[in-house]
């Protein structure tokens, strides 16, 4: 049996002793812009993930570096289709997304996956666990996911989506999926981020035209009755029809397109091909008619407000007069001796006077 001193050895032995000092002072060393800036037109996927790091940091030192990174790396992006993939938990998006994703990696795409993974409300743990589940996506030198915590921003969506989305384009990534939460409000956030919008559905999960909000069908350009195999077949081509017989109800769309009913199996891999052919075909239909760069100016425009919202916002909170103020003024809405519509009226004006 070792002695303690021979096992203490022979640990050392195994390591290198600089390894731990050299990762701490790896960890505690700022790139430049100039060294993202480097990293991330040659598509370096670890210089990319530390990029997104940096812009999801609300330390301020970081804020201004991310802002400054973000306008260098405009000029290189919008070069990419966005696709945005919703569903109901369950519905099998991780699985679908993977068995995309591969398919697009073999026709020669690159692939950048935003997936926003919900926080909880308790804890405000994460799981993050999409790089578990679409793990052969993953390992994909063609591939790029990226799970974000969705936080407190609407619906899910994580905070700084809009800005990853220009840092994979700059990156050289051609195709980009964001995976929203699940059907909520969320889907109106990713509808503002991206091109095209697919929805999954479940076949035979009871009434299929009363289980999901109707605004969001009629946002879709495309849904997708997925696990469509075995027993399941034949409910799936039931819930297509349905569909189908439904969007012909509805208003046409803004683009002009005819938004796509169809079935497939991740699993399986069939109709993954038909879907990404009817992607193509949106993206050429509506780039010859305009609507493409239309709907890109129209997004921009949304997200200048967007950001002036949540900077006022920001501001507002982190405002000193308001911070000294916010328990008194909130225990006295609270025990009902001034109304809530007075009580933000007060707030507003020590932040005005600030």
């Amino acid at each position: 049996m070792e002695s303690k001193d021979q096992s203490n050895k022979s640990v050392s032995g195994h390591l290198n002793p600089d390894l731990k000092k050299q990762f701490a002072n790896q960890r505690r060393r700022e790139l430049s812009i100039s060294e993202y800036m480097d990293g991330i037109l040659s598509g370096d996927r670890v210089i990319l993930s530390q990029a997104i790091t940096l812009i999801e940091s609300k330390r301020p030192v970081h804020r201004s570096l991310a802002k400054e990174l973000i306008e260098k790396c405009l000029a290189h992006s919008a070069r990419s289709i966005r696709i945005g993939i919703t569903g109901t938990p369950g519905v099998g998006k991780s699985t679908f997304i993977e068995t995309l994703g591969q398919h697009l990696i073999a026709e020669g795409h690159r692939l950048a996956v935003l997936a926003i993974d919900p926080t909880s409300q308790v804890s405000k743990g994460s799981i993050l666990g999409d790089k578990t589940r679409m793990g052969k996506l993953a390992n994909a030198e063609a591939a790029f996911i990226r799970p974000s915590a969705a936080g407190d921003s609407l619906g899910g969506v994580a905070r700084k989506t809009r800005e990853a989305i220009i840092l994979c384009e700059a990156a050289g990534f051609d195709t980009l999926i964001i995976e929203t939460v699940g059907v909520g409000q969320s889907e109106t956030a990713v509808h503002s981020m991206v091109d095209f919008f697919l929805l999954l559905i479940l076949p035979g999960a009871g009434d299929e035209l009363q289980g999901i909000k109707r605004g969001i069908v009629e946002m879709a350009d495309l849904i997708a009755v997925n696990k469509a195999d075995g027993e399941r077949e034949k409910l799936a081509k039931q819930a297509r029809q349905a569909y189908r017989n439904a969007l012909h109800l509805f208003p046409p769309t803004e683009s002009g397109w005819v938004p796509k009913v169809v079935t497939c199996s991740a699993l399986s891999n069939m109709g993954i091909a038909e879907i990404w052919s009817i992607v193509e075909n949106y993206q050429k239909f509506c780039t010859k008619n305009g609507f493409f760069e239309r709907r890109r100016s129209e997004q921009a425009g949304f997200w200048l407000r967007e950001h002036i919202d949540q900077g006022l916002r920001e501001l507002f909170y982190e405002n000193k007069a308001v911070r000294e103020h916010w328990k008194k003024v909130e225990e006295m809405v609270e025990k009902r001796k001034i109304s809530s519509f007075k009580g933000a009226e007060e707030l507003l004006e020590l932040f005005l006077k600030g």
